[in-house]
Parts: structure tokens; sequence; C-alpha cells
């Protein structure tokens, strides 16, 4: 017996020790066992002071199944004694570990040799966070869960679909070993380093993109630029397909802005080189500058009729205006296009340009302003090395595409998809990876039967993308917020790995039910952690900050207690070493 019951505290009982503390190492954070008559309450050892153990109550046995949390308190007669190891493997342990349904992640810190693992339900179908410092062993974490999954001896989880986006390319040696454990396991991997001749460069349909992945990758900064990006997505059908109906559309805009310079009242040079700056770069085989314009007894090609005479007037400005509004068309409605057709960059940058002179950019210096800079941003893309990302080879539909992701070279199922996104600037990183995750979001919403093919997505640095960003105010809604609230009903699963857990969303945060908590330094990230943990003692949250690399506090639903634990160091490891300055640095002397 430990000691006898002499008060309660909140949730902490205090016991007066009987026993010689002189003969254990140490009792703090030992779990105890309270035999309260046919009651059984498990404790944790928070503190000793002046030979009093306060305990914080965390559970009951109810037989040999631990339910965690109390309902009353223990009487003062109840008796007070160490947990063995063997009790404490009902709680943390693997007693009744299965090979489909459990997963082993490491041992004990506390109790030598003591298994710790959690089901695979309760962790895999709930979003988890992965936190710490650099070098703290995060992402050696990651690759160790990982490996463990897909080591097991009677089972394979074939059907799994984990995307991970690699902020510094680190996890493709880890994975890559899988392959060679069983012809079943596949692993893809997708790089942003054009100069990689063996890996496949990341690419990504601009048909499969929306009016909200449009303004993300250029930018838009209120939600008065999204008609301007929603109409140049409606005008693609008239620069990509060439059936009647569309150049019959065409003809009206361009006709439609002619009208608008003509009556602008700016001096007639700047109308005439206005419309011919238009008719140069938008014309169709009816409207075009060379098109006859037939009066009573001759006919001009449409640039004659642009003449300014001696008085400084356009002299056929009727004319002109009467032949242009030949072209005007019936109401002709254009729809976003639904991805049943491809098309390019190029084509995006024209029917761009020509979406603002149909809202009159040139007559509006407002519209124009407002639009000018997402133009600007479009064109910087297209024209850069980044364009490559946004070049498919083929048509394929959404279907298609989530399909070829996940399909190895081998033609069988690949269970996971890295993405190397080194090799981009942070911008253009963070909207590649919030475009996948509403792709793969969106498919799953749409299919017809629910958690039928999860998609878990591991953000490595997820600090650098789960932000309080803008989104929000331009399209109402931030794509990680939506799906951390609504993900898991769908089989859409989060896994935040990274470094400042105060930088990441909070609403993102609070929808995570299991974290794994390594060494933290910096004092707003270790009150964060605090402030998530309601059931952890003070003295493991001390304990944070001089964990050893590799060991880490677990806690969440895939777990019953809090509880240490050591990871294996995973083999092959992450290439994520510091540099070997005494090596670099160093020459012997001659």
């Amino acid at each position: 017996m430990l000691g006898n019951i002499i008060g309660f505290y909140n949730n902490e009982l205090l016991v007066k020790l009987s026993v010689d503390l002189n003969k254990f190492q140490n009792i703090v954070n030992l779990y105890v066992v309270i035999q309260d008559q046919e009651q059984k309450y498990v404790g944790e050892i928070i503190n000793v002071k002046e030979e009093i153990a306060y305990i914080s109550l965390l559970g009951e046995f109810h037989g040999e199944v631990f339910i965690p949390g109390i309902l009353k308190n223990p009487s003062f007669s109840a008796n007070v004694k160490l947990i063995s190891k063997e009790r404490m493997n009902l709680i943390i342990g693997m007693n009744n570990y299965s090979d489909r349904t459990h997963l082993h992640l490491g041992e004990s810190a506390i109790y030598d040799g003591l298994k710790v693992g959690v089901s695979i339900n309760d962790f895999f179908s709930n979003h988890f966070a992965i936190l710490g410092s650099t070098g703290s062993g995060k992402s050696s974490c990651l690759s160790r869960i990982l490996q463990n999954l897909f080591d097991k001896q009677q089972s394979i989880a074939y059907k799994s679909s984990i995307f991970i986006f690699d902020a510094y390319g680190e996890y493709h040696s880890v994975f890559k070993a899988l392959t060679n454990r069983s012809q079943e396991i596949n692993f893809k991997t997708y790089t942003t380093n054009t100069y990689f001749e063996d890996t496949d460069i990341l690419r990504i349909p601009l048909w499969l993109l929306s009016v909200d992945d449009y303004a993300l990758l250029l930018g838009a900064e209120g939600t008065n630029q999204l008609p301007i990006i929603e109409k140049a997505l409606k005008l693609l059908t008239i620069f990509v397909k060439g059936d009647q109906d569309t150049i019959k559309y065409k003809n009206d805009i361009i006709a439609r802005s002619l009208l608008e310079i003509l009556s602008s009242g700016k001096p007639s040079t700047q109308i005439r080189d206005q419309i011919l700056s238009v008719l140069s770069r938008y014309n169709t085989p009816e409207l075009n500058l060379e098109t006859p314009v037939f009066q009573p007894g001759y006919t001009r090609p449409f640039r004659q009729c642009l003449l300014i005479d001696a008085s400084g007037k356009i002299r056929d400005m009727e004319l002109i205006i009467s032949f242009v509004e030949g072209f005007l068309a019936e109401d002709y409605e254009l729809r976003l296009p639904d991805g049943s057709f491809a098309y390019t960059l190029d084509d995006l940058k024209d029917a761009f340009d020509f979406a603002l002179i149909s809202e009159g950019s040139l007559k509006s210096e407002k519209v124009y302003d407002e639009a000018n800079l997402l133009r600007i941003r479009l064109h910087s893309l297209a024209n850069s090395k980044e364009r490559v990302f946004f070049e498919y080879p083929e048509y394929v539909t959404k279907t298609q595409y989530i399909r070829n992701l996940l399909t190895a070279e081998n033609g069988k199922k690949a269970q996971i998809i890295n993405f190397s996104i080194n090799y981009v600037d942070d911008r253009l990183a963070k909207n590649i990876v919030k475009i996948y995750s509403k792709l793969l979001f969106d498919y799953a919403k749409d299919v017809s039967k629910r958690n039928v093919l999860p998609f878990h997505i591991l953000l490595e640095e997820a600090h650098r993308y789960i932000q309080d960003d803008y989104d929000r105010d331009i399209l109402g809604y931030n794509i990680f917020e939506r799906i951390s609230k609504e993900g898991r009903k769908y089989g859409v699963l989060l896994g935040l790995i990274s470094q400042r857990p105060s930088e990441l969303s909070e609403t993102v945060v609070s929808q995570c039910s299991n974290f794994i908590i390594f060494r933290m330094v910096h004092p707003r990230d270790i009150n964060y952690v605090k402030d998530l943990i309601p059931n952890m003692s003070l003295g493991w949250i001390t304990k944070i900050k001089y964990l050893q690399p590799g060991t880490s506090i677990c806690f969440g639903i895939a777990f019953n207690i809090p509880v240490m634990v050591k990871f294996e160091i995973p083999y092959p490891a992450p290439e994520n070493s510091s540099c070997d300055l005494s090596n670099i640095w160093f020459v012997d002397r001659r």
C-alpha cells in the first residue's frame, strides 16, 4: 500500500505516503490503482511534497476494461498502490492487439519495454497533429508511424490513400523502400523540380480548377475581382470551341466593346487607335479590320472607314456604328466550364484580356484597376517556368485524374502519394496545397457512397498553409477549415506536422482529435499546447521543454490517458539531418 487518502482538491487526490521513498527511484509520473470496495480508480502521481503525493484521477477499471473519466471520488478508506506494468498494458499498451485494428507506435518512456499502441480507427479516422520544435523528431515520427502501418505481418493497408505534401523533399527515401517489402505496397512521388528526369513533375489540369481556385492562384484581394475571373472562365468557350454559336457570341462581345469605344466621347484619334488595337487582337472571319463594309455604289474594308477628315472627326461614324450593330446577337448565355474540355494558360490569358474588354475596361478605369493586377499575375505565371505545373499532356476528367494519382507504374493501387513542393516559393506552394486539398475534398463529396475511399492529407510544415488567411473574406470559406469541420463524414482527414502550432488556424487545430507533442521551447507554443490539454498536469507541460529527440507526449481520443512514448528510429530515415560542419569546414594540416 502506498499510503492513506487525506484529502481532495479539484481533481487531485492527496495521499499521505507510508512507504520509504528511498527505496524507489522516482514515483512521479507513475500510475496508481485506488481500490474502493468493488470500484477501481486509476490516477497519475503528478507531484510529491513533504511526504504527500498529489494524484490526478484519470479513469476507472470496469473489469479488465479501462474507461477514461471519473464520475465520483473514491472514499477515504480506499487502498492506494502502484499499478503493475501488466495492468498498465490494459491502459496504454497493446493488450488486445489485432493486425487489422491496431497500430504499434513505440514504447512507454516510463515503463521499460511496455509497447504503446492505438486503435487504427480512433487515430486515423480523425484529424491529428504532430507538433514540436526543429530536430525534435516530428518527421521521424511520421515516417515510423507509416512504416509500422505498412509493415504488418498478416495484412496490408492496400486501399489506403495517403497524400503527403513534403515541404523539404525529405520523405522520398523513406517510402521508396516500402515498395521493396511487398509488391502490393506502392509509393508515388511528384516533384516541383523541373530538372529531375526520374521523377514525374507535378501537373494540375487547369480545366479542373474553379473560380475559387483561380482567385487563390492569382492572389485576388477582394470580392470585386471574382466577377472578372468568372467572366474570363465563361469566355473560355469562345477561345477553345469553334462552333457557330460561340463565334456568334464572340462577334457580339467584340461589337459591344467597339460600340463602347465609339460612344466614349474620347478624341477621334484615340477612338481609332483603340478600335484598331481591339480588332488586331480579337477578331473573327466575319468581324475584322478587312471585313467589307457595303455602301451604295462601292465597298471598303472596315479599316478604311476609320479615316479621320480635316476637321479631326471620323467621317463615317454613323456608317461604322450601323455596321457594328449588325453583329449584336440575341441573348446568349455562357456558362462556367464544367471540366468537359481542355484549355491552356494561353487560352486563359486571351479569355482574361477579352473579359476586360467585354466589361468595358477600355472605358472604365475603375474596372481596369481592379482587374489589372490579376491580369499581370496571370501573364507572369504564363510566362514563367512554373507554367509547366499547369500543363497537362492530355484531357482527363476529375475522376480520371484522381485515379491516375492513385495508380502506380505497375498498374496497382498506390497507397502513398508524395508531393515534393520545396522547389517553388511559399505562395505558390500554399496555393498548390490548397488546390489539391479542395480537389480531393470535392471529389469525396461527390461520390455516391461516402467513406468508401478515404483520403489522408498530411501537411509537413503545416503552419505555412493552414493559417487565418484572407480566404474567408474573399471566398467565404477556408478549405482547410472546411475540411477540418466537414471532412470526417466524407472520409477526408488532415494530419498536421508543424514546429509552430501557435501560427496554425485555431479553427483547424480545434478539430484535431489526436496530438503527438515533441520537445518545444518557445513559450508561446508551450502555452498554446497547454490550453489544448485540459487534463494534463503541469508536470507534463514542464516536461515538454526537456523531452529527448524522438520522445513525445501523446493524447486524444486514441489514447486512454496522456502517455509518454519513445518512437523507434525509422529505417530508412527521412533526409532531414543537420549540416555536418565539422567534416565540411575542416581539412587536415599539411
